[in-house]
């Protein structure tokens, strides 16, 4: 990549997106007509462009300055109930032929498969919608640079005990993306995405301590400042200094909403179909049990505008529909493709691909009223290490945050383990609060549980 390249604002953005996404899409039908040739009875196919620009700096020294661009076709056939699949990057004629021609011969010798096959035609999506996603940052390397500098700089002149920093960074990237079937089906999607994050160290030797924060948007516009964005990092930094232990024992826990999203997954990875035709879930057959209080509900919403997952259709082309995930605590359905939902003998929820903008309803304030009911108990901030039991819902992780007394801050703690069973602890949900983070497709404010098992000292 030249220097003129890099520091061009449209090297990481798309000139004309529009007659991209026609290109795509008439590529897409060339490859569907190209299957349907070679004896396919269905077919499928995903063409996506990515384009972005990426800066990191470091004590106020510019890293890396890295501008991308990158294509993606997949074709994926079916014969009867046998799958092929392939894919490549490379747009000469030749090639897309033997892509195809490479997905035919793997489906031929594949077993048949009963749950095989494309989405149902009759759950296809109807028309296009804009959720408001398209928000190009026109900005080039040198500014970005600038930027990541102040923010930097910010984050350090905080307070004097910051004397190192872990760098900053600012991304921007645009995507384009069309999926077609042999239904007819024919999408076109466009999006775009931007960050910038700050990350600093605290203190000496042993008693270092690292934090930062981010900002991301679909638009410029709706990120904060470099400069809050430095502050914050050092604010949080220099909070975490001189932590101590806890003794172990059971208490309160209130995840701040950045470390409650984390809770929400793993509900969504338990109720997703492939763990659960797998039987590799511990919330197996739940569909229809209570397994929160009756206060608690989530909310998918895939029409949210300028909704990080917002989207007419799923990866299969099934039309998305707002509906309930959780109701009055009961868990009203799975989270389903159609290959899970026909292995389940259930019918596809449009969530191949994943889910959408899910919205977890609060029942109390902002974060300091949440201090305040929870009184006396662990404020975690962050959590380690990957210790969940998909099959059992044994939780138990890392975790590092505050200690909370009549409802105040006291003291960081760190070195610490937080252990539980995911079924109880969503049972021992006592609140969500209003300090919704906007930053995730999974929107939460800070969740408190009832008792956790803290292994401290």
């Amino acid at each position: 990549m030249n220097a003129q390249a890099l520091t061009s604002a449209a090297a990481h953005t798309f000139a004309d997106p529009d007659a991209r996404l026609d290109a795509l899409a008439e590529l897409s039908q060339r490859l569907l007509a190209a299957a349907r040739a070679r004896g396919a009875s269905q077919a499928e196919v995903s063409c996506s462009e990515d384009a972005g620009l990426n800066v990191n700096v470091r004590m106020g020294e510019v890293e890396t300055v890295e501008s991308t661009r990158d294509r993606g076709i997949g074709v994926t056939v079916y014969f009867g109930r046998r799958k092929g699949s392939a894919s490549t990057a490379d747009l000469r004629e030749e090639s897309l032929e033997s892509t195809v021609e490479q997905a035919c011969a793997i489906a031929r010798y594949t077993e048949d498969d009963p749950a095989a096959g494309l989405a149902d035609a009759e759950l296809m999506a109807r028309g296009d919608r804009d959720f408001d996603t398209w928000h190009p940052w026109h900005i080039d390397a040198d500014r970005a640079i600038e930027l990541a500098l102040a923010s930097e700089a910010a984050g350090r002149a905080f307070d004097p005990r910051i004397e190192n920093s872990d760098g900053a960074s600012v991304g921007t990237g645009a995507s384009l993306a069309v999926y077609a079937n042999s239904h007819g089906f024919l999408g076109r999607e466009r999006s775009t995405q931007h960050s910038l994050s700050c990350a600093l160290i605290a203190g000496r030797g042993e008693a270092m301590q690292r934090d930062g924060w981010y900002t991301l948007g679909l638009s410029a516009d709706d990120m904060e400042s470099a400069a809050a964005v430095g502050r914050q990092a050092g604010e949080r930094t220099v909070a975490r200094l001189a932590p101590r232990q806890l003794a172990t024992g059971e208490y309160p826990v209130l995840f701040a909403a950045e470390s409650a999203r984390s809770l929400i997954g793993h509900l969504i990875a338990a109720v997703s179909g492939g763990a659960l035709y797998r039987r590799a879930s511990f919330l197996l057959d739940s569909a229809g049990q209570k397994l929160f209080p009756e206060w608690f509900s989530v909310r998918e919403n895939p029409f949210l505008m300028r909704g990080l997952r917002s989207t007419a259709y799923d990866g299969e082309g099934v039309a998305t529909r707002e509906s309930m995930l959780v109701e009055g605590g009961v868990l009203q359905r799975y989270v389903l493709g159609s290959y899970s939902a026909r292995k389940l003998g259930l019918h596809s929820t449009g969530n191949a691909g994943g889910v959408h903008n899910l919205e977890v309803a609060a029942n109390a304030g902002d974060f300091a009223s949440l201090l305040r009911q929870m009184g006396r108990g662990l404020l975690v901030t962050e959590l380690m290490g990957q210790g969940v039991n998909a099959v059992t819902g044994d939780y138990s992780r890392g975790a590092a945050g505050f200690w909370v007394e009549n409802g105040e801050i006291q003291y960081p703690v760190d070195g610490i383990t937080i252990a539980g069973n995911l079924r109880r602890m969503f049972e021992s949900f006592e609140a969500i609060g209003s300090d919704v983070d906007l930053r995730s497709h999974v929107r939460t404010g800070s969740i408190l549980v009832g008792k956790m098992m803290v292994a401290g000292e």
